[in-house]
């Protein structure tokens, strides 16, 4: 059996679909009861769990569990607080470091020997450039100011302690780092500092569909290598199963997708056929707050031969409007 905690992230979702297709057993936790009824249609088995409780880890199985898939955390994204006005520091770490630590306690008691968990690009924000695609082994080198801070910080602790837990306890602890993930999700709108606001990735929908001027601020040719929900599912399963899944591991889809692309594409996805199409606007003098990053995923290939389905950002979004176009979720996420 895989336990899957925090399935009631969209890429909880995903995941759990993915490790249900491909014939596993799978557990799931969350704290939404909205969830529910929907793994149990698949035949998952749902319970509530608060990763900050340890006592709340004792309902779950104690033999027989091939792996867990750590996905509960507190993002920026979810965090409706102002850093000019307040501080929410603290909770960061009682959700992504004490509650890791408590998720691996539970799996050292019941000798489950790995766990995977999911960690912030800007562990190496300050690296991010076009040219050069930053492996594994790119030291720390993150920025101490803004809302994504805190929170980067709280999971290098946590991966730190997962890396302990394997040399210590000898199990055998892998992380993720992600980009950007794009997919069918509730995140179209998001926290930036406490203030809700439309993804850049929204706004550029809703011009595209309304064929509306789309304005690309600063450098067009900045590029970002991002990643596909489906794919991300994949690759969790692909790592769980596989002996030599050890250790932080890239996870994109290898490629690079500049803001010019990434607006002619969604102008022709998402409003085809048609010669009110929207136009697309430059303004290099308006800076966006966006730098060009490119990762490494030869390492996830190598362990555990995982190679993006969606490798092009046309791919991912040809197949994120036909979701889109089917309601995929909907009852589960407001987009």
């Amino acid at each position: 059996m895989i336990i899957v905690i925090g399935a009631t992230s969209f890429i909880g979702v995903h995941t759990v679909v993915e490790l249900v297709r491909q014939g596993e057993k799978v557990l799931v936790t969350g704290r939404n009861n909205r969830f529910r009824g929907f793994y149990e249609s698949l035949g998952v088995s749902y319970i509530n769990l608060d990763l900050m409780n340890p006592e709340d880890f004792e309902k779950l199985p104690k033999n027989a569990i091939e792996g867990v898939i750590l996905l509960a955390g507190l993002l920026p994204a979810n965090a409706p607080v102002n850093l000019d006005k307040d501080e929410n520091a603290a909770d960061y770490f009682k959700i992504n470091t004490i509650g890791t630590i408590n998720c691996l306690e539970y799996c050292r008691k019941n000798s489950i020997k790995r766990v995977i968990s999911t960690c912030s690009y800007g562990d190496v924000r300050k690296a991010w450039n076009g040219t050069r695609r930053l492996t594994e082994d790119e030291p720390r080198n993150f920025y101490f100011t803004g809302d994504h801070s805190v929170y980067t910080i709280s999971k290098n602790a946590a991966n730190d302690v997962m890396e302990y837990y394997n040399q210590q306890h000898g199990m055998k602890n892998a992380v993720f780092r992600f980009p950007t993930v794009f997919g069918v999700t509730p995140h179209m709108s998001l926290y930036v500092n406490g203030e809700m606001k439309k993804s850049g990735f929204q706004i550029f929908i809703e011009k595209a569909l309304n064929a509306e001027d789309i304005t690309v601020y600063g450098d067009a040719q900045m590029i970002r290598d991002v990643a596909y929900v489906k794919d991300v599912a994949h690759a969790f399963y692909l790592a769980i199963k596989n002996e030599n899944t050890y250790g932080l591991y890239n996870m994109t889809a290898g490629g690079g997708v500049t803001l010019q692309e990434q607006a002619e594409v969604m102008r022709d996805i998402f409003h085809p056929n048609d010669d009110r199409r929207s136009k697309i606007i430059y303004r290099p003098d308006i800076p966006n707050n966006t730098t060009s990053y490119l990762f490494s995923m030869e390492k996830a290939k190598r362990d555990f031969g995982f190679e993006p389905q969606f490798k092009t950002f046309r791919d991912m979004m040809i197949d994120f409007k036909k979701d889109w176009d089917n309601e995929l979720y909907k009852d589960l996420f407001k987009y």
